[in-house]
């Protein structure tokens, strides 16, 4: 499945596509009601639920996250998944919000001239593991580095062809909903942020703030 095909699908549950993952976010008034829905969706998924789902539960809210961790990409039992986890929240009383509020990814883009240089010494000092490809011939030089544990930011590299000394070598990457990507670009630059380029947007806009340190506002539009 390509990305439309796998936004088209869930987007009418109420979950949305954001880096790799389909996420939906029930508002509750209580972290007991954040734990109920939680336990919902877990007992729905079953057996399936450790290789597939992830929650995280505040007091105000339970986010959902489907994923094959073992093929490190959305399947189609991820989306069949997102049918029956929707189905019986709708069931019992909850509602998922499409709204701006906790879906996003965070990720931290490192350049390198030799990545396999400088790789190591971030998956030691983050005690990160390597990340399943999604693409199954990309090197583990290649793949990113994730927490374990799922509660930090991964870590990607980018090749770089020659130094760039008047340029920062690491930034920011934020994935958001596609329908959230124009007012965070919109919020960035009211904040005082310039708009570099946005030659390959919706994909991504590459933004700065006053002193250049850079971040990009990133969707799956536009990568297919």
């Amino acid at each position: 499945m390509n990305r439309r095909e796998i936004s088209d699908a869930v987007g009418p549950l109420g979950w949305r596509l954001v880096l790799g993952a389909v996420y939906a976010e029930v508002l509750v008034p209580s972290m007991a009601d954040a734990a109920a829905a939680a336990a919902h969706a877990v007992h729905t998924a079953g057996a399936d639920a450790p290789g597939h789902l992830s929650i995280d539960i505040r007091s105000d809210r339970a986010v959902l996250r489907l994923r094959t961790h073992a093929a490190g990409a959305v399947t189609e039992r991820d989306l069949d998944l997102a049918r029956e986890v929707s189905q019986t929240l709708a069931a019992h009383g909850f509602e998922l919000t499409t709204g701006p509020g906790a879906i996003q990814a965070l990720e931290i883009a490192i350049d390198a001239l030799d990545i396999g240089a400088v790789r190591p010494f971030w998956k030691a000092v983050t005690g990160y593991i390597d990340e399943t490809p999604v693409e199954p011939d990309v090197s583990d030089l290649n793949a990113g580095l994730v927490d374990p544990f799922g509660r930090g930011p991964a870590i990607w590299f980018q090749q770089m062809d020659s130094p760039r000394p008047q340029r920062n070598r690491i930034h920011l990457d934020i994935d958001v909903t596609h329908e959230a990507a124009p007012g965070r670009v919109d919020a960035a630059l009211a904040a005082g942020g310039r708009l570099l380029s946005d030659h390959r947007a919706p994909a991504f806009w590459v933004l700065a703030d006053a002193e250049g340190n850079e971040a990009c506002i990133c969707t799956w539009q536009g990568r297919d």
